[in-house]
């Protein structure tokens, strides 16, 4: 039986070590406007914060820039 990850019930501090400093600083700044933090996606260049707040969705790079309109899909 394969235990994906994505099925495994997380929480914020799964994720908080994926995350450098910059990253971290913007979670903090969009949990104070309802966002959580649902995954953290490795790419190329380093790796991408996906958070959401509803129907809202946002993404925050390597850098610590938020994006709140990403290009994010979303595997169910």
């Amino acid at each position: 039986m394969s235990n994906e990850r994505r099925q495994l019930d997380k929480d914020i501090h799964f994720f908080w070590d994926d995350l450098n400093l910059a990253q971290k600083f913007s979670v903090a700044e969009l949990q104070r406007f309802g966002y959580d933090l649902l995954f953290v996606r490795h790419i190329a260049n380093g790796s991408l914060a996906v958070l959401c707040s509803g129907s809202k969705m946002a993404a925050i790079d390597i850098e610590g820039q938020i994006n709140t309109e990403p290009r994010v899909t979303i595997r169910h």
